[in-house]
C-alpha cells in the first residue's frame, strides 16, 4: 500500500516520483524499492518511479535524471509547436565540459555550448503529458537551428521559421539580438528575406 505522503506526491507530479522527492516527504529509497517489488510502483529509470498504469514521460524523466540538459533544436521546435515532427531522438544542450557519454549512448542529439550561452533564453514548457521541462524560448530555438543547420533537416528549419513568422507571440527584436550574439545575423536575414 502506498503511503498517503507518497500518493500526494505522485498526484502532484503527474504520477512520477524520484528518490530525492520521496526522501523530502520521509520515504526512503528502500521503501520505494519494496513498493516496486510488490507492484505498487514501477521503476522506469534509476531513481525514477511511476504508478503501474501510468505512461512514462520520457522527456520529463530525462530531465529528472540529467538536470543540466535543456531541450533544444528540433525538440524545442516541437515543444513550441513550430514543427509537427515528434522527435525520435531528443536534442539537448549542455554546457561545455559536461560529460555527454551517457547522453550520446542514450540516443540524445547533444550540443555543447559555452557557459555564457548555455542559460540564454531558458523557459519552462509542458510536455504532452503535462510535465514542465526546461527548453529554450522560440527565438533561441530558431537561432540554434540556423547555427547548426548542417546537423539538421533543412525542411524542418525552413518550416519552423515560416511558422515563427506567422505567430503573434514572436519577438523579432529578441530574435535579432540572439542572432547577433551567436554571429548568425546574416544567415537569419537571408531566411527572413525569403519568408517575409
Amino acid at each position: 500500500m502506498i503511503p498517503i505522503e507518497l500518493q500526494n506526491l505522485l498526484n502532484d507530479n503527474g504520477e512520477t516520483v524520484t528518490n530525492r522527492q520521496a526522501a523530502e516527504v520521509g520515504i526512503s529509497r528502500e521503501r520505494l524499492r519494496l513498493l516496486a517489488n510488490t507492484g505498487c510502483l514501477e521503476r522506469v529509470a534509476t531513481g525514477v518511479y511511476i504508478l503501474p498504469n501510468a505512461l512514462p514521460d520520457k522527456m520529463y524523466m530525462a530531465q529528472l535524471r540529467k538536470p543540466k540538459i535543456i531541450f533544444s533544436h528540433e525538440t524545442a521546435l516541437f515543444l513550441h509547436d513550430l514543427t509537427d515532427r515528434d522527435p525520435l531522438d531528443y536534442s539537448v544542450t549542455v554546457p561545455q565540459g559536461y560529460n555527454t557519454s551517457a547522453l550520446v549512448s542514450g540516443s540524445f542529439n547533444v550540443f555543447a555550448v559555452k557557459q555564457e550561452f548555455y542559460e540564454l533564453g531558458i523557459v519552462q514548457m509542458k510536455t504532452i503529458f503535462g510535465h514542465y521541462v526546461r527548453t529554450y524560448c522560440l527565438e533561441r530555438a530558431i537561432c540554434d537551428c540556423i547555427r547548426n543547420r548542417n546537423r539538421m533537416d533543412i525542411a524542418i528549419v525552413t518550416d519552423a521559421i515560416k511558422r515563427y513568422v506567422k505567430r503573434k507571440d514572436k519577438n523579432l527584436h529578441l530574435l535579432m539580438e540572439y542572432a547577433k550574439s551567436f554571429r548568425i545575423a546574416k544567415s537569419l536575414r537571408s531566411y527572413m528575406e525569403v519568408l517575409l
